[in-house]
């Protein structure tokens, strides 16, 4: 999620312009958990469906 569109309930701006405390602090903890997923691109989540696979190929081979 983006803070562009969202409104700050404290000064009735956009959060994206930082206007008050209440939006800079909104503002700052969003881009933190933006952080967490940005390494998360579609080849990324490709490699690890692949690697889930063969892991699950490998473990019912290993069963049978």
């Amino acid at each position: 999620m983006t803070c562009d569109r969202l409104v700050c309930a404290s000064c009735a701006g956009r959060v994206s312009e930082g206007r008050c405390p209440v939006c800079r602090a909104s503002r700052q903890r969003l881009e933190q958990q933006e952080g967490a997923f940005t390494a998360l691109t579609p080849a990324t989540l490709i490699a690890l469906l692949v690697a889930l696979v063969a892991v699950a190929l490998v473990a019912h081979g290993l069963a049978a």
